[in-house]
């Protein structure tokens, strides 16, 4: 999804659904980090909605963490939407650095409208 927000610029949302387990994470990987670079390429803000995620093993924690990487070590985090419950757990544990988790999409825009620049 991508729209224009007016003070906030373009903003491209991915939307994950269903399972991410071992057998398909390298496959979320692989389409997180085209999201990352084509919003990047687009000049837009990239977010990731997990609201219909209903299992995140440490494989897909993993893919995330390396999907974030470049993001983590230039000081910025990817805004991670409205993750169920266990799935917010599991994120939280890990501690991904590339990561900011939302509750909702409105938080994560009011995020993303109140940084710097």
């Amino acid at each position: 999804m991508h729209e224009h927000r007016t003070g906030l610029g373009g903003i491209s949302v991915l939307k994950a659904r269903g399972t991410v387990d071992a057998a398909n994470a390298g496959r979320f990987a692989e389409a997180l980090a085209d999201h990352l670079l084509h919003a990047g390429q687009a000049g837009e803000h990239a977010l990731l909605d997990l609201s219909e995620v209903y299992l995140a093993c440490a494989d897909a924690v993993r893919s995330l963490e390396r999907a974030t990487g470049l993001l983590a070590r230039s000081g910025r985090a990817l805004p991670v939407v409205q993750p169920r419950p266990h799935v917010r757990e599991a994120l939280a544990r890990a501690g991904v650095p590339g990561i900011r988790l939302h509750a909702s999409l409105p938080a994560a825009l009011d995020a993303l409208a109140a940084l710097p620049g």
